[in-house]
């Protein structure tokens, strides 16, 4: 990590949320979609930054395939908090259809709306190429629907976007790896990784980001957001019982068999095998869980290593009322 670069403290920094509008189990995304609701005036409410929700595909226990129209329903029932993606898989899309659909959440809540892109699929290969039909792609031509989505809202493209052109929405690039970051450093662009299933990648990527960034007329300096998964409670024991239900999405996924979210288990071990243990501890080796006193401790390590301006919480918890209160909790940690 560059030397140069100040650790921040908790209060120092923003918050947003991160909402994967999860189906639990015998749910469905009509309840999902009235608990997003709840979650952002809840979040509002406690100071909490933006509230991001993310496109995923073929997915049985996420509701936000539909992503742009997510985001205006959930702009629609909150006043101030900044709505936007986590992100919009760019690749899946023309860069015309991104412009106008934004430029139309701008136009109807101006000033509110934020545009992460990413460039993976947000599923598996066969939905992929479902998704992209006959211009099939690898996400490699990333950068160059990059240029051209910002051309239409720079309004220099032959064909107009309307609405879109002219509009100044914030663009942010999401990664999980190095790409995104070196290119997002290389533009001037305010960067955000997704530590809560990557956190091996974390902090090569961001050394990446902070030691290429060359600033930009928007930025000065980098910008870094890092999403991470924070279970909170009133005891450690509560957390990491609430905490098994995202711990068996991550399970299933890895089996390739992804499931609506599960409640909570008493003994996750006995379900899995050593082999599988290992592999999943890897992958949430970034996530927060405990009681108020030690997620704030795990935050402020996290914070000296990463150096980030602001943390994205993502709280995957089967019951919704645990779930708001979790993110009570952490909004007690942040004042």
């Amino acid at each position: 990590m560059s030397t140069t670069r100040p650790t921040k403290s908790i209060n120092e920094i923003s918050f947003s949320v991160l909402d994967l509008a999860s189906i639990v189990q015998g749910g469905t995304p009509r309840q999902s979609f009235q608990h997003s609701i709840e979650l952002a005036q809840l979040t509002e409410k406690l100071g909490f930054k933006r509230y991001w929700l993310a496109e995923h595909h073929n997915m049985p226990g996420i509701a936000s395939s539909a992503t742009s129209i997510v985001i205006g329903h959930v702009a629609a029932h909150t006043s101030t908090i900044r709505v936007g993606s986590g992100g919009i898989m760019l690749p899946n899309h023309s860069p015309l259809v991104i412009a106008e659909q934004f430029g139309t959440l701008e136009a109807m809540f101006p000033g509110r709306i934020d545009l992460g892109l990413g460039r993976a699929p947000g599923t598996d290969q066969r939905t992929a190429h479902a998704l992209r039909g006959e211009n099939y792609t690898n996400g490699d031509d990333f950068p160059a629907q990059l240029e051209q989505l910002q051309a239409y809202f720079q309004g220099t493209e032959m064909v107009r976007a309307i609405p879109g052109e002219g509009t100044n929405i914030p663009i942010w690039l999401l990664g999980s790896s190095g790409f995104s970051a070196r290119l997002s450093a290389q533009l001037g662009m305010p960067f955000a990784f997704a530590s809560h299933f990557s956190p091996e990648n974390t902090l090569p990527a961001l050394k990446l980001y902070y030691d290429n960034f060359q600033p930009s007329d928007e930025y000065k300096e980098p910008y870094a957001m890092v999403a991470v998964n924070i279970i909170a409670a009133d005891t450690d024991e509560e957390a990491e019982w609430l905490a098994t239900s995202i711990k068996q999405s991550f399970l299933n996924m890895m089996r390739n068999t992804p499931s609506q979210l599960q409640p909570p288990v008493k003994n996750l071990d006995e379900l899995m095998s050593p082999y599988e243990k290992g592999v999943l501890d890897k992958q949430l080796a970034s996530t927060i869980i405990g009681s108020p006193i030690n997620v704030k401790k795990k935050l402020q390590a996290f914070l000296d290593k990463t150096k980030a301006d602001e943390i994205m919480v993502s709280t995957m918890i089967y019951d919704h009322s645990a779930r708001l209160y979790s993110h009570q909790l952490v909004a007690e940690i942040m004042k």
